[in-house]
């Protein structure tokens, strides 16, 4: 059943690209000194789909949402995978009784 009127119940993640005219940097180089870039608010990411600068509010939540998944992603590559045959005795298959390791031995 889809949702007719209201916020919406969980936020929806716009893909993000570097500003083409700061290329990322979130300044631009004046005569003299660097300037904030205008085009992205000075923060270097814009919509991918349209290339347009988001509003500062939603832009915090975006990046928000980005790190917590780039953090996730990082605890999962820190914890070590067992490969091979002891893999079985690592990781829960649940064939055993009442939902246990069986690991045939």
């Amino acid at each position: 059943m889809k949702k007719s009127h209201g916020p919406a119940f969980k936020k929806a993640v716009i893909e993000l690209a570097q500003c083409p005219v700061c290329r990322g940097r979130a300044v631009i180089q004046g005569v003299f000194h660097e300037l904030p870039c205008d085009h992205c608010n000075a923060s270097g990411w814009v919509a991918a789909a349209t290339g347009e600068a988001l509003a500062l509010d939603e832009l915090v939540t975006q990046l928000s949402m980005r790190l917590r998944a780039a953090n996730r992603q990082i605890e999962q590559l820190k914890k070590p995978r067992a490969t091979g045959p002891e893999a079985l005795y690592q990781e829960g298959n649940r064939l055993g009784a009442g939902g246990t390791n069986y690991t045939g031995d």
